[in-house]
């Protein structure tokens, strides 16, 4: 008895794996137009709005309709947004102020300002600890924000240059370090770095998504692959190969597909198997610099943003301008499963 019901368990356990991965297309284009680059694009599941880093300002775009909402202006060097609804705050940092600007979700006016460090880059909200995490590049470390008094509590030292990050939901939070090839765990209470791992053969780890149940995360890097890590011991314990020149990557628990957007104009599926099991099912077509991406797991939906570019004199290093008008924003949904 106690045999068959192991049997029995171990092939629901299987079950969760084994459906068929989704084939995914581009179903919308939303034409937002507006001056400017762009950087982060950070869907809040809870409102269904997407909120886009657009240079000096965050667009705000209502994620059912496509439509532009409103923009939070005052914001130099905009690259991260993350949201705290349990206080009614938005957190955005502006890079080119060493700063984070905080607004009132609601009226999307700016409210507070908070010195952060050198090449404040990424942010999040951890709901545990109830404070926000910046990510800063040059300065290779993290400024931390309570969210509900919107006021300094200290800057940690990462030992590195850290890119993306996440909340675990656990106490801690997780951060690549792209200089140094390395996963960095912060504690979210002591406010310390309690372990580091290397991303082991995926060079330049700057994307990272999280899968909580299976203690996962992946980190999209620029040599072209994504490394899954198991959190809990520490170190990798998969790869895949993706797209050239990635910026974004997601994780949807619901479908077990991972995704990464890449600079070539591509963004690669990776279905997972089991929680050491990935591969590549699809390299869809996007448009070419559409290496940012947002996914809200609740209704399995991918965002990218495209643009036109201007050209730039023959030998410049400098980046194509996007041409005005052009901005876009491409809503990539499952076609059908195989």
């Amino acid at each position: 008895m106690r045999f068959k019901s192991l049997l029995f368990t171990l092939s629901i356990a299987g079950s969760l794996f084994a459906q068929s991965p989704a084939h995914y297309k581009i179903s919308q284009s939303y034409l937002l137009g507006g001056d400017g680059g762009w950087d982060y694009i950070v869907p809040d599941t809870t409102d269904h709005r997407i909120y886009i880093a657009r240079q000096n300002r965050l667009m705000v775009v209502d994620e059912n309709s496509g439509k532009l909402i409103g923009e939070v202006t005052g914001i130099n060097g905009a690259h991260g947004t993350a949201i705290s609804h349990k206080s009614g705050k938005g957190f955005a940092t502006a890079g080119n102020d060493q700063a984070v600007m905080i607004f009132d979700l609601k009226t999307l006016k700016v409210t507070e300002r908070v010195q952060a460090a050198d090449d404040a880059d990424a942010i999040l909200f951890d709901n545990v600890s109830d404070r926000v995490f910046t990510l800063n590049g040059d300065a290779h470390s993290s400024t931390v924000i309570d969210a509900t008094t919107g006021k300094l509590v200290t800057n940690i030292p990462l030992g590195g240059k850290p890119e993306y990050g996440v909340s675990a939901g656990d106490g801690k939070v997780y951060a690549n370090l792209v200089d140094t090839n390395e996963v960095v765990e912060i504690d979210t209470k002591s406010l310390t770095v309690t372990r580091r791992w290397s991303t082991d053969g995926c060079k330049q780890p700057v994307a990272m998504a999280i899968d909580m149940k299976n203690h996962r995360l992946f980190s999209g890097c620029r040599s072209g692959v994504m490394a899954v890590s198991d959190y809990k011991a520490g170190k990798v314990v998969a790869s895949a190969l993706i797209g050239a020149g990635v910026d974004g990557v997601g994780y949807d628990a619901g479908t077990h597909d991972a995704f990464a957007a890449n600079a070539d104009g591509t963004l690669t599926v990776i279905h997972q198997d089991g929680a050491d099991q990935y591969r590549v099912v699809q390299n869809l077509a996007t448009a070419a610099g559409s290496r940012n991406m947002g996914l809200d797991a609740g209704n399995h939906t991918v965002f990218v943003a495209s643009a036109k570019f201007g050209t730039v004199p023959e030998g410049s290093k400098a980046k194509k301008p996007v041409l005005p008008g052009t901005f876009t924003l491409l809503r990539i949904e499952a076609e059908s499963a195989h």
